[in-house]
């Protein structure tokens, strides 16, 4: 078995603002003394973790990320007849054993990960409280924490402070995308007319914004450790493929969606490079760390190519396996990679 999957795309954007910062300005990075943009990892995760074709793919195997463990819990056990006092300390209790909650609080402090099979913990536990009408018990809180069989918790991990025997280290690297050639962050100036205006004396604009946006080729880069990924889920290999599928497909196809009904920046990945093996994984950003200057993506592609020979040259071949689509050229495609991807 290759425990290595390396999947590196290059993608267009149009003008878009596809990930903000604090300012609400696309995100960006310096990279060998040029400002690039850039689209951070953890958009992505989520982007693709949370698309129909994702959530399609893998229903029943998927978490939920949240901070209204609580909240679901009291509305169940309001629902089974309890009164809302006892409601609100036992969802208090219960959320407690996932993360950290104020006293009064029925949310946690921060965002937790929790799977198919703890919800359905919850459930039962919240059912039983509700029947015997009485608080849950230490023992009874400990059994909600079980071994996540999630897909996405095996693949991107989670951290329960308080629970560190039921962290998961995640199977699946995710770099932040960067853009292949510098850019310039420009702002669009728009305004907003009252459809009504005609009858103001005033015919001016109703609402006057501005919004940054740029365009970008970017380089993207993911690793999944196969062997990881199979130790937490059981070694279920055909969910495993499923999971690797699914990922790989959002990877080419699924953009994030920061101010996409203002730029409509959908967009498919143009190139797509899987390699399989055992060897050390290594991104290939080294091949834009000098900015492409014309003919992006053609040039990218030739770029990040010859920067595998040379690595390849240097350390011996660095996977046992390669395959690509070139949606420029027209060659390949994306099942081809798919079922490199998920080859055992």
């Amino acid at each position: 078995m290759s425990r290595f999957i390396q999947i590196h795309t290059l993608t267009s954007y149009p003008p878009a603002n596809l990930n903000r910062d604090d300012l609400g300005r696309p995100k960006t990075a310096m990279m060998g003394g040029v400002e690039r943009l850039r689209v951070s990892s953890q958009s992505l995760k989520r982007h693709w973790r949370t698309s129909d074709l994702f959530q399609e793919a893998l229903r029943g195997h998927l978490g939920t990320r949240t901070k209204d463990i609580g909240v679901r819990v009291r509305q169940s056990l309001v629902e089974k007849g309890v009164t809302a006092k006892n409601a609100e300390q036992w969802a208090s209790d219960i959320a407690g054993v996932f993360g950290k909650v104020e006293k009064g609080k029925v949310t946690t402090q921060q965002l937790v990960f929790i799977s198919p099979e703890e919800w359905k913990a919850i459930d039962t536990l919240s059912q039983t409280l509700a029947d015997k009408n009485r608080q849950p018990s230490d023992e009874e809180k400990k059994s909600l924490l079980k071994k996540s069989t999630a897909v996405d918790i095996a693949l991107f991990g989670r951290m329960l402070a308080d629970s560190s025997n039921f962290n998961v280290e995640a199977a699946c690297q995710v770099a932040h995308a960067i853009s292949v050639h510098g850019v310039t962050v420009e702002d669009d100036y728009f305004t907003a007319v009252d459809d009504l205006n005609s009858e103001h004396d005033d015919r001016g604009a109703a609402h006057i914004g501005e919004t940054g946006f740029a365009s970008a080729v970017f380089y993207n880069y993911v690793c999944i450790d196969r062997q990881s990924l199979l130790d937490h889920l059981d070694d279920d290999e055909a969910l495993a493929n499923k999971a690797i599928a699914a990922l790989t497909e959002a990877i080419a196809t699924v953009s994030p969606k920061g101010k996409q009904n203002s730029f409509g920046s959908y967009a498919y990945a143009s190139y797509m490079m899987i390699e399989i093996g055992n060897k050390q994984p290594r991104s290939l950003s080294a091949s834009f760390l000098s900015p492409i200057k014309s003919d992006f993506l053609p040039a990218a592609i030739q770029a990040l190519e010859k920067q595998v020979e040379h690595f390849d040259s240097v350390y011996g071949p660095c996977a046992e396996q390669r395959r690509s689509f070139n949606a420029v050229s027209g060659e390949g495609n994306l099942q081809s990679v798919v079922e490199l991807a998920t080859q055992s």
